[in-house]
This record gives C-alpha cells, sequence and structure tokens, in this order.
C-alpha cells in the first residue's frame, strides 16, 4: 500500500475520534480504525477536511497502512476489552513496533503486558491521557511511560499535539513500563481531592454563610483570579452561575447529590495503602463520593441529632485561605506517592517534570503547579513540599483561617472531612511525637509485636504476663 500514515488510532469513540483528529490538525497522518467501521466511515465524512486520514476496515488493513516503525495507539475500555485488542494486533506486528495504550489502565497490568510484548520484540506504552474529550481535541497533558526507545519514536508526535504552556509542551516520558499509567492514576486521585475540597468550600459558604449559588459564584470568579487560579475553580464558578431553564432554579439544586466515579481514585488509595504512604486527602474523596452515593444509609441518617447552636458564620477570606492551604496537602501527597513508587518500580520520575505537564490541558491545570514545579527544581530530593519556602509561608498565614474554618464545620454539623484530614495530616508532620508510642504499646502488649526505644537501638519486647520483664527481641 503507497498511502502510509505515521501513526494509527483504532477505538472510535468520542476519545479515539478526537485524537485522531488533534493527530491529524497538526499535519500527521492517520491510520483509522475501529470494530465497526460506520465510525470509520464517519470521521472521515465529517471531518476529512481537517487532514490526512487512512482509514482501513479490517486490522490486517491498519496494520498494512502503518509506516516502520509502526505506531498503533488503542483507545478502548481498559481491562479485557485492551487485552482482546493487544491480542488480535500484536500477531500482526512485527519486533520495532510499538502498541500505545491512551486509556485509563491500571499500572499493573501495564506493567505485565510491556514485559509480555518485550518478550517478543514489541513496545508497550502505557500513557496517561488527562484533558478529556476537549482536550483530546485542542490539546491535552500527555504522560507516556514504556522505554526511552520508544519515546524517541513516538514522543516528537505526541508533543506536537499536547497542551503548550510558555511553548513547553505538555508531554514528557515519564519512565519506564507502568509510569505513565501510574502517574495518570495519582493525577486523578488529586483531581478526586481538588473537587472535594471546592465542593466543601461551596457547602461552607452556603450553609455557613448563607449565600445563594450565584453570589458563590461571584467568590469563585475572584478566586480564579489569584493563586487559587484553576481550570476546576473556573468551571465551578459557571456551573453555580447557571439556572435551570426548566425550574428556574439554580442548577446545582437540580442535580442529585450522588458523586460517581470510575475507579482512578480508588486504585491511587489502593495503591497508596500497598506503598504505605499517606494520601488522606484523596482517600476522604473517594470515600466521600461513596457516602453521597449511600441513598438509603442517608435516609436512615437524617433524623440523627445534631449540633444546636448555629450562630457561628463562615468568612469567605477564610474558607478561601483554607482551601488553598488543603489543595497543597492534596498535591503533597500525591507527589509524595510518585516519588514513593518511583523509588520502589526503579522508575527515575521526575517530579518538577509532572508538575510541568499538569500546567496545561488535564484537569488539574492551574497556577500553582509553576510554585510545585519551582520547589522540585530547587531541591529534586525534597521530602514534602510543605517545607518549601513558598509552601511553608502560605500554610503558616493560613494557619488561624483553616482551624477557625474546621472547628466552625464541627460547630454547624457540615461535613468538611478534606479540610479536616488536610489540617490533621499537617499537624501530624510537625508534631513533636504522635501516639503512636502507645499504638506499638499495644501491639506488643497484644501481640508481641515488639517495639523499639528512643534510647537504646534493637527491637524489644516486655513480658507483660511474666512480672513485665523487658527482653531484647
Amino acid at each position: 500500500m503507497a498511502d502510509k500514515a505515521v501513526i494509527g488510532v483504532t477505538g472510535l469513540a468520542v476519545m479515539g475520534r478526537n485524537l485522531a483528529r488533534n493527530l491529524a490538525r497538526h499535519g500527521h497522518s492517520v491510520a483509522l480504525h475501529n470494530r465497526t467501521t460506520a465510525k470509520t466511515k464517519a470521521l472521515v465524512e465529517e471531518f476529512g477536511h481537517e487532514g490526512h486520514f487512512v482509514p482501513a476496515e479490517s486490522a490486517q488493513e491498519f496494520v498494512a497502512s502503518l509506516e516502520r516503525p509502526r505506531r498503533l495507539v488503542i483507545m478502548v475500555k481498559a481491562g479485557a476489552p485492551t487485552d482482546a485488542v493487544i491480542d488480535e494486533f500484536a500477531d500482526l506486528l512485527e519486533p520495532g513496533d510499538m502498541i500505545v495504550d491512551g486509556g485509563n489502565a491500571h499500572f499493573a497490568d501495564t506493567r505485565r503486558r510491556e514485559a509480555a510484548l518485550r518478550e517478543r520484540g514489541l513496545h508497550f506504552v502505557g500513557t496517561g491521557i488527562s484533558g478529556g474529550e476537549e482536550g483530546a481535541l485542542n490539546g491535552p497533558s500527555i504522560m507516556p511511560g514504556g522505554s526511552a526507545e520508544s519515546y524517541r519514536a513516538l514522543g516528537p508526535l505526541l508533543e506536537s499535539i499536547a497542551a503548550k504552556v510558555d511553548g513547553t509542551p505538555c508531554c514528557v516520558h515519564v519512565g519506564p513500563d507502568g509510569a505513565g499509567h501510574f502517574v495518570k492514576m495519582v493525577h486523578n486521585g488529586i483531581e478526586y481531592a481538588d473537587m472535594q475540597l471546592i465542593a466543601e468550600a461551596y457547602d461552607l459558604l452556603r450553609q455557613g454563610a448563607g449565600m445563594s449559588p450565584a453570589e458563590i459564584a461571584e467568590v469563585f470568579t475572584s478566586w480564579n483570579s489569584g493563586r487559587l487560579e484553576s481550570y476546576l475553580i473556573e468551571i465551578t464558578a459557571e456551573v453555580l452561575a447557571h439556572t435551570d431553564a426548566k425550574t428556574g432554579k439554580p442548577f446545582v439544586d437540580v442535580i442529585q447529590d450522588q458523586a460517581e466515579q470510575k475507579g482512578t481514585g480508588r486504585w491511587t488509595v489502593q495503591t497508596a495503602l500497598d506503598l504505605g504512604v499517606p494520601v488522606s486527602g484523596i482517600a476522604e474523596a473517594v470515600f466521600a463520593r461513596s457516602v453521597s452515593g449511600h441513598a438509603d444509609l442517608r435516609r436512615s441518617g437524617r433524623g440523627l441529632p445534631g449540633p444546636s447552636d448555629l450562630r457561628d458564620e463562615v468568612s469567605p477570606d477564610d474558607v478561601e485561605k483554607a482551601l488553598y492551604a488543603s489543595k497543597i496537602i492534596a498535591y503533597a501527597q500525591g507527589f509524595n506517592q510518585i516519588q514513593a513508587a518511583s523509588a520502589e518500580y526503579d522508575w527515575s520520575i521526575d517530579l518538577g517534570s509532572m508538575a510541568t505537564i499538569w500546567r496545561g490541558g488535564c484537569i488539574i491545570r492551574a497556577r500553582f503547579l509553576d510554585r510545585i514545579r519551582g520547589a522540585y527544581e530547587a531541591d529534586p530530593g525534597n521530602a514534602t513540599l510543605l517545607t518549601d519556602d513558598h509552601f511553608s509561608e502560605a500554610l503558616g498565614d493560613a494557619q488561624d483561617a483553616w482551624r477557625g474554618v474546621v472547628a466552625t464545620s464541627a460547630k454547624l454539623g457540615i461535613p468538611a472531612p478534606g479540610f479536616g484530614s488536610a489540617l490533621a495530616y499537617y499537624d501530624a508532620l510537625r508534631a513533636e511525637r504522635l501516639p503512636a508510642a502507645l499504638t506499638q504499646a499495644q501491639r506488643d502488649f497484644f501481640g508481641a509485636h515488639t517495639y523499639r526505644r528512643v534510647d537504646e537501638e534493637g527491637s524489644f519486647h516486655t513480658r507483660w504476663e511474666a512480672g513485665r520483664t523487658e527482653e531484647r527481641a
């Protein structure tokens, strides 16, 4: 076949279709394939003027239309569907060719697939893509893993279609095997936390300050011109300002208060538990969505007694400080998780680069990611973002407001688990001693799990039922 494409996309639902269009718009010839040919034909008929598309009806025709090394992008559902597509195409490819998985796959699956295809001489590139439908079309944040060799052949294409901030593409080689999908997973976990904190800020302003959604929209609009400037703050203002055409009520009041989730937040928390990394802010966000979805449980709890004194009021300025401080905590926890996984799996992930590629295209894009990038450029081995001068100063400035907001939410009976857990994490890090000493003593008492002393090296056990004498373990 004379008409060769530099890259191919199989799976032409909205994300795959928009990614293919983005590639074509940037001058790349794009091979197209879908299990049902109707979607392939529809894309060419509707958007064929945007660039050079090479449609294919069969897997064999699709592979034959690609120049070597073949770059084949899979945009299908994670799990079994992805494995099925990989199995279908792997037998048709040759050593040096690459399969790029642009879906939200679990990083452990990506590691398994990468190892299996590497044995066959094929490159497997697990690639996180953030930005939703609009980002896929107009410039997403892209987080490719896989080998350095595969990135040399694939990277220039991905960088050309990625979002740009100050001329820098929001795309970088994250690291080997599953690194790209791991970072995308944590990105989504941070997104959960960010959205939960914003929702709590809204709830506090509405219930604690008696503000209407339209008034709160104005507050969020003003916040978006300052240090909280971000995509999520921007769209929150738009949602709160919107009026439902059918009822004339605030749009937010006609939506059921049950938030759904696709699983990446849960994966983030589960993986953090495996790594032993505290990501309490992300966990609280995941559990908050879970609570919202348990309608029967919530109905049964509506008769429970609550506070009788509701005289306290909430200050928008204090909420802004609490939101910014809690946001710092959530991002710090996410970056700690990436740091821990990088060490565990020998990925050598550049944390500053992750902040760089999240500045545009993705859902959590925000002004303060530049601050995070600067913090890791100044100290790549930083144990926590909280000790960076800028963030430490912001956290210090927020103390009274942050604690006041958390206390007021408790007094008023307004659930604010994100704000509360962020503050608890902060206080745990700055504490001289934690009550974990008592916990470890209890473990030694009932399970002989031993403990370490502050004044001697080694492990010890107290014989609690035998005179409470201490012995070295």
